[in-house]
């Protein structure tokens, strides 16, 4: 049976014992995460098409699009409408977001992305970085990295991931204060797409630049997601899995702290500083 944030499937469940014997068969419904197409335009114009799961599809739009630097505030967006009518082409309807924008300026063909960019699309890594630094618009604080905080920040998005104790299939972004405390939590089968509607939120609530807000990520951390956060003026950038190459070298050049690996008694710190008296030895 298919849905929309999440779908049910008949699967074949199989146990092994230790020697790789099948020691049980059973058939149940088993509940995945939804994954469905967004197309989004700006005044009819295609601008993008992503994978994601449905939900805070306007979130999504507007951090997008501050993220690839097409706004600057809310108020950029005049309006945000899903095509109207049963089906568009046999597509759900709901699937195609057209945002107005305040002042309407046709995009470049250079501008549009039609396909989410990934790890595969081979950008070069020092012009990415030099884009970056010229687009960037808010001065990334110096956020020191307090350990206690770091470590349990794992738990504390971990337990706002109502999907994912569901499905155990998709992403969380979330915004938290200094202290460690959530701003906001958002789920989906993108990190990209977690991290843009965490950010559209935070645009449309009047809240960035986040320079006083740490975004943390249950995947690894990518070169996409440190620009994304440092677009939107965060000054750390907590992973539970491991940075690539172009990430590090990103936080290290924009001057974001960067941790990776973040599982509870342990981290590994990329990018920034520890906060004072937290070295061992040291108070």
């Amino acid at each position: 049976m298919s849905g929309r944030v999440n779908a049910t499937f008949a699967v074949t469940k199989v146990r092994l014992d230790d020697t790789g014997q099948v020691t049980q068969v059973d058939t149940r419904g088993d509940t995945v995460a939804g994954e469905e197409p967004l197309e989004l335009r700006v005044g009819g114009q295609t601008l993008t098409t992503t994978m994601r799961t449905p939900g805070h599809d306007v979130e999504l739009a507007h951090g997008f699009l501050h993220s690839e630097g097409h706004i600057d505030k809310a108020s950029d967006v005049q309006e945000a409408r899903y095509c109207a009518g049963a089906s568009v082409d046999g597509r759900n309807p709901y699937n195609l977001l057209d945002l107005e924008l305040t002042n309407a300026q046709p995009f470049a063909l250079k501008d549009l992305r039609l396909t989410t960019t990934t790890s595969a699309c081979g950008a070069c890594g020092t012009s990415s970085i030099e884009a970056l630094m010229k687009q960037t618009r808010y001065e990334i604080p110096q956020v020191p990295v307090d350990p206690g905080v770091v470590a349990k920040l794992p738990s504390a998005l971990s337990a706002e991931q109502k999907q994912f104790r569901k499905t155990g299939g998709i992403h969380a972004a979330g915004a938290f204060t200094l202290d460690g405390e959530p701003i906001v939590v958002r789920e989906d089968v993108g990190r990209h797409n977690a991290a843009d509607k965490v950010i559209g939120h935070l645009l449309m609530e009047d809240k960035l630049p986040a320079n006083d807000l740490i975004l943390v990520m249950s995947s690894r951390a990518s070169f996409e997601l440190v620009n994304k956060a440092a677009m939107a003026g965060f000054g750390m950038l907590v992973a539970v899995s491991a940075a690539s190459s172009l990430a590090v070298e990103t936080a290290r050049e924009t001057g974001m702290a960067l941790v990776g690996f973040a599982r509870g008694d342990r981290f590994n710190l990329y990018s920034g500083e520890l906060s004072r008296g937290t070295l061992p030895g040291r108070s």
